[in-house]
């Protein structure tokens, strides 16, 4: 991640002078992680209507417009300023395709801090189960998944967005941490309790690693 940090600011730098390509470059570089965060994100319900490319597409406008301001004063990491962009825009087509239904969906991993719209709690446990059974049991079935999204919806929201910026947006502890307003030692501390919670909760779940 620390290459990408760097081959970042260099991009950066040919932005300011004027390079026409370095943006484009940019947004590639980190577009792969930007639609990880969408596909965690996505409203079920618009699955087959929009996809994580739709919203990129939209979210770049955004960025485009918004870059000089950027440059001018960046007050977080590019990706991070990216992520947010894109994390609007993908909240804007929700209110956009679902309106007034936003309020009756059903129990997901929260967001912490509320800008954002909420993870998929589906999407996540499915990503989760490599972490929590043996190979030999790949082929998860649909109640060991049901099973787990309770557990995820019943921890604390910050411990549960925590997993999802780890686990399946993979960001670095850095990155975490400033997302969710903590130190580095408070992130990490806070990705240790997480973990230690979730296995807790399945430790309790009867048949759960059967």
């Amino acid at each position: 991640m620390s290459g990408d940090a760097g081959s970042s600011a260099a991009l950066l730098a040919r932005v300011r002078r004027g390079d026409p390509g370095a943006l484009n470059e940019l947004l590639t570089q980190h577009g792969e992680r930007l639609k990880r965060m969408v596909r965690l994100r996505l409203d079920r319900r618009l699955q087959g209507r929009i996809d994580e490319s739709d919203v990129l597409q939209e979210a770049m406008l955004d960025v485009a417009r918004k870059l000089d301001d950027y440059l001018a004063n960046p007050q977080a990491p590019f990706f991070l300023w990216l992520r947010t962009l894109t994390g609007l825009k993908l909240a804007e087509l929700h209110r956009r395709h679902l309106g007034t239904q936003l309020r009756d969906a059903n129990r997901e991993v929260s967001i912490y801090r509320g800008a954002l719209p909420e993870a998929n709690s589906l999407t996540l446990a499915a990503q989760l189960l490599g972490k929590f059974t043996s190979p030999s049991q790949a082929a998860v079935k649909a109640e060991r998944r049901i099973k787990l999204q309770e557990a995820l919806n019943s921890m604390d929201p910050m411990d549960r967005e925590i997993l999802a910026l780890r686990h399946f947006e993979q960001l670095t502890n850095v990155e975490t941490a400033n997302v969710v307003g903590l130190s580095e030692s408070g992130a990490t501390a806070r990705h240790v309790r997480a973990i230690k919670r979730l296995r807790t909760l399945l430790d309790q779940t009867p048949g759960f690693f059967d």
